[in-house]
């Protein structure tokens, strides 16, 4: 049990600095939201083909696993798609709050379906989880304007898929041998909205072909597969309510740092807090 434990934080601070990292590079390239889906969705395939190696391609193609793992794949990717609307219609600065405190609800229904518990130390732990991704939602520009108000209903479809897909990979594992199996069904789900993504996509604009287009966009994607991935591990080993608001609310202390050293950002005073209580959170988590 020592060394599950273990494996889970692991693998959940694994995800924190891939996705830091992705968090910090992610509007360097010039391309399109839809086509980067793309690419992210084409980055998914090389650590799938891991995953495969890694349980000899025995893939776990029980009609509840694949169901499950599509799930949790069509959840994650859905939900993307679903940002991109919400961020045509509104801005930045109302829709991301909204959507960084889904881990809510996987706090909530995991503590009910699941029976997950903490101790009090713990629930102060999620509770600086919660605390720091609020911190750091609040840095977009209010002078964005808001063009619809579909831009709630599209953001609450985000927040609803987001929150729910950490207890349907939750259960995937618990069901499937393997966390491998779970993956692969992400990426095959993530491949299978591609048609949509282009269809969303206004190819009357010029497209960057160049090296910092689609090029740059799959190198920096990659890392998101791979966070996604050791993500997939954490769930397995660890409790989805404990997972879900520490990885959201660790990789950006990592873009954070990142954007102070190579662009001399300075963080704002929500961003202080929130790296404060998100470095809180691991430590404090950590214990579970």
């Amino acid at each position: 049990m020592t060394q599950k434990k273990h494996n889970w934080l692991l693998y959940a601070l694994i995800t924190m600095v891939t996705w830091g990292i992705w968090g910090a590079f992610s509007d360097q390239p010039d391309y399109p939201s839809t086509l980067t889906y793309v690419v992210w969705a084409i980055s998914m395939v090389p650590c799938a083909l891991v995953a495969l190696a890694n349980i000899k391609f025995k893939l776990d193609v029980r009609p509840k696993s694949v169901l499950l793992g599509m799930g949790v794949g069509l959840l994650g990717a859905g939900g993307q798609l679903a940002l991109f609307k919400a961020l045509q219609y509104g801005p930045g600065y109302l829709v991301v709050p909204m959507i960084a405190v889904a881990p809510i609800i996987t706090v909530i229904l995991s503590a009910i379906f699941l029976k997950e518990r903490v101790s009090k130390f713990g629930a102060v732990g999620i509770a600086l989880a919660f605390v720091a991704l609020i911190c750091f939602s609040l840095s977009g520009k209010s002078d964005e304007a808001v063009t619809s108000w579909l831009w709630i209903v599209f953001a609450a479809v985000v927040f609803v898929s987001w929150g729910i897909q950490a207890l349907v990979m939750k259960l995937a594992n618990n069901y499937a041998p393997d966390a491998e199996s779970v993956f692969v069904y992400m990426a095959i789900s993530g491949l299978v909205l591609i048609p949509v993504a282009l269809l969303m996509t206004d190819f009357s604009q010029p497209i960057n072909h160049g090296w910092n287009g689609p090029y740059l966009t799959f190198c920096i994607q990659i890392l998101n597969a791979i966070g996604a991935f050791t993500l997939v591990y954490a769930n397995r080993y660890g409790k989805a309510m404990i997972v879900a608001p520490l990885g959201d609310a660790g990789a950006p202390v990592i873009s954070c740092i990142i954007s102070l050293i190579l662009y001399s950002h300075l963080p704002t005073i929500p961003q202080i807090i929130g790296v404060v209580a998100a470095i809180s959170c691991v430590l404090i988590l950590s214990r579970e």
